[in-house]
């Protein structure tokens, strides 16, 4: 166990040497690397803050009832009775014009607007769910609440809380797709790194191999210098990431003063940025254990 670790201790060295003797290579390998992986990530990054901003909206089908004015609350009680007998309905739940204007001045942004009013112009309203989620249903179940009285209007809600569902899932397997392509990439240009150090070392590993070397102890190194490179890769990614967000973030927050409202863009997590990490260097060695499984094995001892 000691021989082997000594053996790793001593490839991961030769590696960094390797490393820092050809600084511009590195780091233009380094860049390249990192900007690739910058464009998934930043794009899975902002479809996560589009979710949260989103989130507290429920994509289930639900129904808006608002009553009229004028209706007392008995019609309230009554109609709100009648909802809860509805074969087709789930839930009922009753939301008071008061209630309404304290939301509205709270979550809406236009306070100053709200208070500058003589009276409260909201009517009441109960928030249906139905049992069923079908659009042919839900349209039923809209036409029918309409005709009874004291109802001037029904809402279907949640709509477009599923149009936005359904173009994040799109935007996620845009994102999926474009992070195959890019990590295949990533894989291809390790390759290539990792071919050229193998060329300039030919004469090296025939010497090594003629004096009894094994092609894991001449295979090592070779690995660590691609998992090396994909971790480099990958802060570098992590850098550029969260250098963007924080430029965007100005903006973003100007935007929302606009609306009284309180968000930012959010970074990666320490789960999401050791995930890259962990990915940009098993990418980076993938990228090594190929090429050096292609190359090493047409170099013979002249």
């Amino acid at each position: 166990m000691k021989v082997w670790l000594a053996q790793h201790r001593q490839a991961l060295a030769l590696t960094l040497r390797r490393l820092l003797g050809n600084p511009f290579s590195t780091l233009f390998s380094v860049l390249v690397i990192g900007i690739a992986l910058s464009l998934p990530a930043g794009l899975y990054v902002l479809l996560h803050n589009l979710g949260t901003a989103s989130g507290n909206v429920s994509a289930a089908p639900q129904l808006s009832v608002f009553l009229a004015l004028d209706a007392s609350r008995q019609d309230v009680t009554q109609i709100q009775a009648r909802l809860q007998r509805h074969a087709s309905i789930r839930d009922v739940r009753f939301i008071p014009r008061e209630q309404a204007l304290q939301d509205l001045k709270q979550n809406a942004g236009v306070g100053d607007v709200v208070a500058s009013l003589p009276h409260n112009p909201l009517p009441d309203a109960l928030v249906v769910t139905p049992k069923s989620d079908d659009p042919a249903a839900l349209g039923r179940l809209r036409d029918e609440l309409r005709q009874w009285p004291k109802i001037a209007h029904v809402q279907l809600d949640s709509a477009w809380a599923e149009r936005l569902a359904a173009l994040l899932k799109l935007g996620r397997q845009a994102v999926l797709i474009l992070a195959v392509l890019l990590g295949i990439a990533l894989v291809a240009i390790t390759g290539n790194t990792i071919r050229l150090q193998i060329l300039t070392q030919r004469e090296e590993i025939e010497v090594a191999r003629l004096i009894g070397a094994t092609d894991a102890f001449i295979r090592r190194p070779l690995l660590y210098f691609g998992a090396l490179q994909g971790l480099t890769g990958g802060a570098a990614a992590w850098l550029v990431v969260s250098a963007s967000l924080h430029l965007l973030n100005t903006g973003v927050a100007e935007l929302a003063a606009l609306y009284a409202a309180d968000f930012k863009l959010s970074a990666l997590n320490s789960g999401d940025s050791a995930r890259l990490l962990l990915l940009s260097t098993g990418l980076g060695w993938l990228g090594a254990y190929v090429s050096v499984a292609r190359h090493l094995r047409l170099i013979e001892p002249r």
